[in-house]
């Protein structure tokens, strides 16, 4: 209850002192990368359960000849970099924590792809509300593998508490400020999960 109140008191300030800085970045983004401003798309969240995740758009919809869109590396524009390296593009996730469907802080909610893909340990994340940002995302982001990522998120399961959500919080300032690990080596963002050797047999 603390900490579903933290979030709340926490994710509502943020959108109040926010919301004009807000208007303005979306404009800025329709302007840029064309519309719809937001990109929503299903995430699996507590307990597995499907919601909408919505987030400001970090894309093009450039297409190819035969209509396909283009590889992220090429639809990702140098200000949807920016987006990204300042996660200003996560600014509408607050709305996901207002609701419930979200924690402020919680292992990041990934493609619903990856669900039958997890080990039994993996698929441990999910007991709690998938967060803004976590422990995986102060202690590499998406320079670390996959395996390492999944191992963080169930630390995090396994020792999460009110200070540590607090040390998390101001641990990302100081990664966003810096803008450490926002990609993997040769990718955009980060490789898709395709299973690992944890994964039960």
């Amino acid at each position: 209850m603390i900490k579903r109140t933290m979030d709340v008191l926490l994710a509502s300030l943020a959108l109040l002192l926010l919301g004009v800085p807000m208007l303005f970045l979306a404009a800025a983004i329709r302007q840029r990368l064309g519309n719809p401003v937001l990109f929503r798309q299903i995430r699996p969240g507590l307990h597995g359960q499907l919601f909408e995740m919505v987030k400001f758009r970090t894309m093009t919809d450039a297409r190819g000849p035969s209509g396909e869109l283009l590889p992220d590396a090429v639809r990702l524009t140098p200000f949807g970099r920016w987006l990204r390296a300042t996660s200003l593009d996560e600014l509408p996730e607050l709305l996901n924590v207002v609701k419930g469907e979200m924690s402020l802080v919680g292992p990041r909610p990934l493609l619903t792809e990856y669900l039958a893909l997890y080990s039994s340990d993996q698929a441990r994340r999910h007991e709690v509300r998938p967060g803004i940002t976590g422990w995986a995302q102060v202690n590499g982001r998406n320079a670390i593998s996959w395996e390492d990522k999944f191992k963080l998120d169930v630390w995090y399961v396994d020792n999460r508490s009110l200070w540590l959500d607090i040390k998390i919080l101001w641990l990302t300032v100081k990664k966003v400020l810096v803008r450490e690990g926002i990609s993997a080596e040769g990718e955009a963002t980060a490789p898709k999960f395709s299973g690992g050797q944890t994964r039960d047999k």
